[in-house]
């Protein structure tokens, strides 16, 4: 390919310094997914199977498990690929998996931040279902799938509209912007600005908004007279709180550094793309009393557990 020729398809480098651990990182990133699409899908089990969990808290608590099985689902496979020795994607494909990556990832972003939101009102019983009707419900839903995917548009659009000629290895695992916009035939300056306000600085805002919602929350729990009640408001946004921590971490780490490590990056975005996804059903299964009960009876009647535990 001369320096000159239209990019038809990238080749995926894969992670720094992982050379001759391709078949044990594969065995353990396949068991990573599987467990995410196996969590995840009981989590949804569990909701579904039980008319006490049939609460706007829950639709959300349903709507990122759904998310955590498709996001991992944009970068796991072709990873996989990539470490059975098939590296190659089409210029096509690289295009949709940066699209879908930043979709569904600033969607579960916002819907994070949409979440505080639920628990705040749910502080207030007595007004909550007024509050948090099903229209209300469906338009914040709505509006983070909406938001989210305006924003990836974007970033894509930003991303690709670069002439991309010469050199197509993509020094990477997956295809997103810090390191496609390494391979772009111009001057990418002003994009890595523009890419650093929208892909780090948007998720560094909702976060801060996160951490004003749960101010507010934590002081209505305070006012809570029952003992049980505050040990039960505290139990579950605890969970929210500790899944908070396990996205936003990673994301501040890669998109906000001064001087980017792509040894760095890749490490904590297995994390974020395997790592958070699986550990979520965990964090709400475990703190969760009504959704561990439900749970458990699945398992007995899918034969997993004995009648009494």
């Amino acid at each position: 390919m001369t320096n000159h020729s239209v990019v038809t398809e990238f080749i995926l480098l894969g992670i720094l310094h992982t050379e001759g651990l391709e078949t044990m990182l594969f065995v353990l990133f396949l068991s990573f997914y599987l467990f995410i699409l196996m969590g995840n899908l009981l989590i949804l089990l569990a909701i579904i199977s039980s008319t006490q969990l049939h609460t706007l808290m829950y639709f959300f608590l349903c709507k990122l498990s759904v998310f955590d099985i498709f996001f991992p689902s944009v970068s796991s496979p072709k990873m996989l690929f990539y470490l059975s020795g098939n590296s190659a994607i089409s210029y096509a494909g690289c295009v949709s998996q940066l699209f879908f990556y930043h979709f569904l990832g600033c969607t579960e972003c916002f819907l994070y931040t949409v979440m505080p939101y639920d628990h705040f009102v749910a502080c207030y019983p007595l007004r909550y279902t007024v509050i948090m009707s099903h229209s209300v419900c469906a338009i914040l839903a709505l509006g983070t799938s909406i938001f989210g995917c305006i924003r990836a548009i974007f970033l894509t659009t930003l991303t690709f509209q670069l002439s991309y000629c010469g050199l197509n290895e993509v020094d990477y695992y997956f295809c997103d912007i810090p390191v496609m916009l390494k391979l772009a035939c111009a001057d990418i300056s002003a994009l890595e600005m523009v890419g650093f306000i929208s892909v780090g600085l948007m998720p560094l805002s909702c976060f801060l908004l996160i951490l004003t919602s749960y101010n507010h929350i934590f002081y209505s729990i305070l006012q809570i007279h029952s003992a049980e009640g505050r040990r039960c408001a505290f139990s579950t946004c605890s969970a929210h709180l500790t899944a908070i921590l396990l996205f936003y971490t990673p994301v501040v780490l890669i998109y906000l550094q001064p001087t980017p490590s792509l040894w760095l990056n890749a490490t904590v975005q297995v994390l974020n793309n395997l790592v958070t996804p699986m550990l979520n059903p965990l964090i709400y299964s475990l703190w969760n009393k009504e959704v561990k009960s439900s749970l458990r009876k699945i398992l007995y009647h899918l034969g997993f557990l004995p009648e009494h535990l």
